[in-house]
């Protein structure tokens, strides 16, 4: 088996096409996608558009759900932004999304954890706002009841693998549209991948073990990072051309 998973596109349009591009350059045509579709100052609606024409399986993320679950005035800048750009089916479609999904028996797939679609998997927030790996025993305890062999999770925009002491392999792919970001959320810190590329992961199983590859995708990121600027969002512009805030 092998298969593409993408995660966090966050309506860059230019950075899906290139990594579909990619993807099939591979030969490879089946692919999962990991949520956080839309939001940001970019091209949700042409985003949404080719997510909808693709019908790939697809989990929601947190920001999927804001998209459906709260009125644009209570909206974070990026999900309102998002939202004035896309039409009643592509939320229709968002509100169908599951919050997990498990892909051909063997793969599960969620957006950040199973029970909560807006905490780290893999990392930890000091006070400090630093980011760092998280303690094997915690990303295990969040694994308990999964029996699949490969878990894929996104949300932090970092491409991670990590072992589970059960034989299991826990895979974020990266951000296909968003290498940088800020959060306040448990305190301020910053999430910087240090390049400007897309990021996706291909997933293979031999002789019953999985391996994960992880691809990054060159593209006219100026393009999304101008746009971002047009759009008055400099923070959003300095990440799209930097991977740095």
């Amino acid at each position: 088996m092998r298969f593409a998973a993408i995660a966090d596109i966050h309506g860059n349009a230019l950075a899906l096409e290139a990594v579909l591009a990619d993807i099939a350059a591979q030969g490879i045509t089946d692919i999962v996608n990991l949520g956080d579709c839309f939001s940001g100052p970019l091209e949700a609606g042409k985003t949404a558009d080719r997510l909808l024409e693709l019908n790939l399986p697809t989990v929601r993320g947190n920001h999927d759900r804001y998209l459906t679950e709260f009125s644009p005035e209570r909206m974070q800048t990026s999900d309102e932004a998002a939202y004035h750009d896309l039409s009643p089916r592509h939320l229709d479609w968002l509100r169908t999304l599951p919050p997990e999904l498990v892909y051909r028996g063997e793969v599960y797939l969620c957006h950040a954890t199973p029970g909560d679609d807006n905490l780290y998997w893999t990392e930890t927030i000091a006070a400090d706002g630093s980011v760092s790996l998280k303690a094997q025993a915690e990303i295990e305890a969040l694994a308990e009841g999964i029996t699949q062999p490969l878990i894929l999770c996104g949300h932090t925009h970092l491409p991670r693998i990590i072992a589970l002491s059960s034989g299991r392999l826990l895979v974020n792919p990266g951000s296909v549209g968003c290498p940088a970001y800020d959060d306040d959320q448990p305190y301020f810190h910053k999430v910087e991948n240090g390049h400007p590329m897309a990021s996706y992961a291909i997933l293979e199983k031999s002789a019953d073990r999985w391996t994960a590859h992880f691809r990054t995708v060159a593209y006219d990121h100026m393009a999304m990072s101008e746009l971002a600027r047009a759009n008055g969002r400099p923070e959003w512009a300095a990440g799209l051309a930097k991977g740095r805030l």
